[in-house]
């Protein structure tokens, strides 16, 4: 089994401890993870989880980094209480655990979240970020859904859909160039495709010597401080992303 039947491989290890600033809801019994900015707003960014669940202590440190720039942030867990996958799991069982956990199948869920956005949270702009398993739910999310504002996937991508280029509203593919999941030439062929057939604003752009998962690295788990200015370049320019699409 190669790295092209498992395509959000990759290994979590030692993680430090987040005490996270938000609080844990439930939304028409979905778990989820909110957090809210110091000062009112009306916008919002739901952040989709990797493999490793909707409590992954790295996923919520980027949300909250979202929140610092403004954004109500969400983060529900998709899984709908399956277990996400953890580093004591064997990778070559994630094919039958990645088949009751589709990317593509996050519809539902997405709607009730931003159901709740507006209503209980009176968001009025909605974009969405996700890692991984995550990056691959919204760009499927951009090709199916027109109410996101804008995306940001984070090392994911759809690679077996025809239509996968048409996207609906301005999304940001990020990848590491070390990246074992996705190869430089299926970065090329996405940019070249979205060229021809996308008619909204895109980008694409590599972080040069990066592996995957590596924009939700938190600072105290970075090994090698020479990745730290393009981890906290990724990020930026996610952040300049949503803020050029949904708040300006």
């Amino acid at each position: 089994m190669s790295s092209e039947d498992l395509p959000f491989q990759y290994d979590a290890g030692r993680r430090s401890n987040y005490a996270a600033r938000g609080q844990e809801i439930e939304v028409e019994n979905i778990n989820a993870y909110i957090c809210y900015p110091s000062q009112k707003t009306k916008n919002a960014v739901i952040v989709v989880h990797d493999i490793y669940g909707w409590q992954f202590p790295d996923t919520r440190f980027v949300a909250d980094i979202i929140t610092d720039n403004g954004y109500i942030t969400i983060t529900p867990d998709f899984f709908l209480g399956k277990a996400p996958w953890t580093t004591a799991n064997h990778w070559q069982n994630f094919g039958p655990w990645l088949k009751e956990r589709e990317p593509t199948k996050v519809d539902k869920t997405a709607e009730v979240i931003m159901k709740y956005l507006r209503k209980q949270c009176n968001a009025e702009k909605i974009g969405i970020v996700g890692f991984s398993w995550g990056g691959m739910a919204v760009h499927h999310l951009m090709l199916k859904n027109p109410d996101f504002i804008a995306g940001v996937s984070l090392c994911g991508i759809i690679r077996n859909s025809k239509d996968r280029y048409d996207l609906l509203n301005p999304t940001f593919f990020i990848f590491g160039g070390k990246d074992h999941t996705i190869s430089p030439e299926q970065v090329t062929l996405l940019e070249e495709n979205l060229k021809k057939y996308c008619k909204v604003d895109y980008k694409v752009k590599v972080y040069p010597g990066q592996v995957h998962g590596f924009a939700q690295y938190k600072p105290e788990d970075i090994i090698r401080p020479e990745n730290a200015p393009y981890i906290e370049e990724a990020r930026m320019d996610m952040i300049n992303w949503l803020n050029k699409y949904i708040t300006f």
